[in-house]
C-alpha cells in the first residue's frame, strides 16, 4: 500500500480494517510501520499540502479540509498548512486558480459570471473577503 504513495496512520488502518485483518494485527503492523518510519503524518500533511497548492491551486481552508479528511490530526494539519503557506504568494495562488475558471484578458461577463466564479474560488478554499476584492477589481479593471 505504501509503495504507491504516502498514507497517513489512520489511511493505513482503514485499508487493513477493510480486508479484515484482527484489530490487533493491525496496531501491531501500524506500531512496527512507526517504529520504521514508513507512517509519518507529519510527512503525509506537508506532501498534501505541496500538491494541493502547486498542483490544484487550492486555497488554505481546503488544503487543511483535505488534510484532516485523511485522518490527519487538525494540529498537524495547521502547522503543514502554515509551513506551506509561509512561501507561497497568496495573491498569486488566488490569481492562478481564477485562472483556471477564466481566460487571460477575458472579462467577467455579468453578475451569474461573477456568482459563479466567486461560489468556486471560496470552494477551493480562499478567504470570501478577499475573493470578492479579487474578482470586485477583475471587473472593474473592465470598466
Amino acid at each position: 500500500m505504501l509503495a504507491r504513495r504516502e498514507l497517513s496512520e489512520a489511511q493505513v488502518r482503514q485499508r487493513l480494517a477493510r480486508r479484515e485483518h484482527d484489530a490487533d494485527l493491525i496496531d501491531a503492523a501500524v506500531a512496527r510501520l512507526k517504529d520504521e518510519r514508513a507512517i509519518d503524518d507529519t510527512r503525509v500533511a506537508e506532501a498534501i499540502a505541496r500538491s494541493e497548492t502547486s498542483l490544484r491551486k487550492r486555497g488554505q481552508r481546503r488544503v487543511k479540509r483535505r488534510i484532516e479528511s485523511a485522518g490527519i490530526n487538525p494540529s498537524i494539519a495547521k502547522r503543514a498548512v502554515d509551513e506551506t503557506f509561509r512561501g507561497i504568494d497568496s495573491d498569486a495562488l488566488l490569481e492562478a486558480a481564477l485562472a483556471k475558471r477564466l481566460r487571460p484578458g477575458v472579462a467577467i461577463a455579468d453578475d451569474r459570471q461573477f456568482n459563479r466564479l466567486y461560489r468556486y474560488l471560496v470552494g477551493q478554499g480562499f478567504e470570501p473577503d478577499r475573493v470578492l476584492a479579487r474578482l470586485k477589481q477583475k471587473r472593474h479593471d473592465r470598466d
